[in-house]
């Protein structure tokens, strides 16, 4: 997840989520960070092939998340729809498949 704040002094942020259904209670938060680490964040992202989903107030709420831990329920409706979107890709476009070769 990926954001610009408003204003003169845009600070981009970004989150890396990983979660395996089966495995994973809820999506943990693997990576954060703010300015050039957010930056390298979707770099890494997109050169994997791993979508990036902007979204300001997500990328905001998921800033506060300690890396390692689960997302809050508060947040579990709107990372669904964000991982429903990746699926749609995948099935339309098989990123997965792309990743893994």
């Amino acid at each position: 997840m990926a954001s610009d704040k408003n204003g003169a002094n845009k600070i981009k942020k970004a989150s890396a989520l990983s979660y395996t259904p089966g495995e994973d209670k809820a999506p943990k938060v693997i990576a954060s960070g703010k300015g050039e680490i957010a930056q390298k964040i979707i770099e890494k992202a997109r050169e994997a092939r791993i979508p990036v989903y902007e979204d300001a107030h997500l990328a905001e709420a998921l800033s506060h998340i300690k890396l390692g831990e689960e997302i809050p329920s508060e947040l579990y409706e709107v990372v669904a729809e964000v991982l429903a979107f990746i699926s749609r890709l995948d099935e339309n476009y098989g990123i997965s498949k792309k990743l893994t070769r």
